[in-house]
């Protein structure tokens, strides 16, 4: 490759590189080894979310080698940092969940400062559990500098050993953790032992990376190739393939492109691009969390592209690609079966893709799909003109008890069961409902109600799969309904509908329910309703006490209760690009 020069006078990292005025700084990058050539190359941040917390971000500092490998073949020079993540399934069904929407926004923030503080005119970023992804590519997008994300990769499918002591079911899936949640619950029914338990546990993730299944991380990553700020294909590949770093090179030789084209991530990340992701999120059966990521990365951009707008596109877009939770197979399956550029591939045959997308290859959606030659296997992929249902896995609701809205998963609900009536049970947070399900204290048909799990009044936003996942386990996952101002696991299934707005702290109908109110999910039209007159209603709003107080007074998580926007436009914690007066890559 003959090396290409790059104009630093255009670039950040001409500010501590060029010039009699940076020899302190120069100075600095001598002490770490760096030589002349590589001091005045374009400085690249791979930026990784690389822990020992949890499987999912355990493989992201071998592959960010990988990515610096990348840059330098292509003439850049990386500069390697990290940054926190808060990993969902060790963070799940205790207080700690309250630190994971929080994350995201520490992620992005971190991410913002590292590249500030350090003039870095490019960044790839390596993400592997939830939020983290969110995170990565909302820094991209405020930072608005060349940008390529690169997922670090599922976890390869868990079996249970073939002993009669584990009920069939178990014997005869590929596992994920979330089996493991449902299998508390088939625990605490007395319908497994505590040997098979234990079994199931030290089996149901046997490798690196992130839950296997159309998960909130699976989600993302799909997300980030249908955004176009991840190569075609990186994300589908199981963490624990070495073959993976073949795609960290190829990331670090993008991003050389991106700089040497002056292709941005707010030039990747429009609202056609968004549209595209939503397609996306919407026919694999996807996590509800994509509804409360994709405004929040829009918000970066300055777009309005809010919890509504997701829905709209989840209303027309068939659900075509077979994936637990709702479905039968994981990750891998569908990498096997040739990942997002086959369901992308789909899509465009239904005309439901933008194909003038420009990507992070510097390719179009387009050209990309034109290199494409495998088609829908039939079994994971389903033709699009065959489909698994005709709308999304994913609808947004609306109505008296979510004016601002509310999201479910349908994905593996049959049409008749999308429409639920049925008194409330009401608690005021998630332990209460845990508490309650686990001694079997509610009754078929019931609508269970968690409410105070807000962003705000949380605080957090905390996910509710420990309670999701005992129904399940119980049998009564399609016998009662739940709803919540809190968030669902991507791993959530049953009719379970979140993100209800407003959140009850800021006295939303939902803090005015009580028991025995008749609550309508109607997920065929879309509505979320109580019966109640909208005079009752204004009566019990003048006679709320307010909202509940917390225990969280000071620190971080107090910060974001304080900062946190609503729900439906991505539970944001800025003004976003509509408040800018300077975009960093400008500088």
């Amino acid at each position: 490759m003959l090396k290409r020069p790059f104009d630093k006078s255009k670039l950040p990292s001409r500010h501590v590189t060029e010039g009699p005025e940076r020899a302190p700084h120069r100075s600095y990058y001598y002490a770490m080894g760096m030589t002349e050539e590589e001091i005045h190359q374009p400085l690249v941040g791979v930026a990784t979310c690389w822990n020992e917390a949890a499987p999912c971000n355990i493989a992201l500092n071998r592959q960010a080698q990988a990515v610096k490998m990348g840059v330098k073949q292509a003439f850049g020079t990386p500069r390697e940092f990290t940054t926190i993540t808060v990993t969902d399934g060790i963070a799940m069904g205790h207080e700690g969940m309250r630190s994971s929407l929080a994350s995201r926004e520490a992620i992005a923030d971190t991410v913002e400062l590292t590249m500030r503080g350090h003039s870095y005119d490019a960044v790839v970023g390596l993400a592997g559990c939830d939020k983290s992804l969110p995170g990565m590519m909302m820094a991209m997008v405020r930072l608005n500098v060349p940008s390529v994300f690169i997922y670090g990769g599922s976890i390869l499918p868990g079996r249970a050993p073939q002993v009669d002591e584990i009920p069939e079911d178990f014997r005869s899936r590929d596992l994920t953790v979330q089996d493991m949640f449902e299998a508390v619950g088939r625990h605490q029914n007395n319908e497994m032992s505590d040997k098979a338990l234990d079994m199931l546990e030290r089996v149901a993730c046997p490798s690196a990376g992130a839950c296997g299944g159309q998960f909130t991380a699976n989600t993302m990553a799909c997300v980030s190739e249908a955004i176009g700020l991840a190569l075609f294909n990186s994300s589908g590949m199981p963490a624990p393939y070495e073959s993976r770093d073949a795609y960290g090179e190829a990331s670090g030789r993008a991003v050389m492109d991106l700089i040497e084209q002056n292709i941005k991530a707010r030039d990747i990340v429009t609202r056609k691009a968004l549209e595209n992701a939503a397609r996306v999120v919407a026919c694999t059966g996807g996590s509800t969390n994509a509804g409360l990521h994709l405004p929040a990365i829009a918000h970066e951009a300055g777009i309005e592209f809010f919890l509504d707008d997701v829905c709209e596109i989840f209303k027309d877009t068939p659900y075509f690609v077979d994936l637990k939770p709702g479905g039968t197979y994981v990750a891998k399956d569908l990498y096997d079966a040739g990942g997002i550029p086959v369901v992308m591939k789909e899509l465009r045959k239904a005309g439901l893709i933008h194909e003038d997308c420009i990507t992070a290859s510097t390719r179009t959606i387009g050209e990309e799909l034109d290199r494409i030659e495998r088609e829908a296997d039939g079994k994971v992929i389903y033709p699009i003109s065959n489909p698994i249902t005709k709308t999304g896995g994913v609808v947004g609701l609306k109505g008296n008890l979510a004016p601002e809205g509310a999201i479910v998963k349908v994905a593996g609900i049959k049409a008749e069961d999308q429409v639920f009536t049925g008194p409330a049970r009401v608690f005021e947070c998630e332990e209460e409902a845990f508490a309650a399900v686990k001694a079997r204290e509610y009754k078929e048909g019931e609508v269970i109600v968690i409410r105070n799990e807000g962003p705000a009044g949380g605080p957090g936003m905390r996910e509710m799969l420990s309670t999701t996942a005992a129904l399940s386990g119980q049998g009564m996952g399609k016998k009662v309904a739940l709803i919540t101002d809190g968030r669902f696991s991507g791993a959530t299934r049953g009719f379970c509908v979140g993100h209800v707005g407003p959140e009850a702290a800021q006295g939303g109908p939902i803090a005015l329910l009580k028991n025995g109110d008749m609550i309508t999910i109607d997920a065929v039209n879309g509505a979320l309703t109580v019966d109640l007159s909208d005079e009752e209603l204004a009566q019990r709003k003048a006679e709320w006490a307010g909202p509940r107080e917390t225990i969280y007074t000071s620190g971080a998580i107090w910060k974001f209760a304080k900062l946190v926007g609503p729900t439906y436009k991505g539970a944001v914690t800025h003004p976003g690009a509509e408040g800018e007066k300077h975009v960093y890559s400008d500088l």
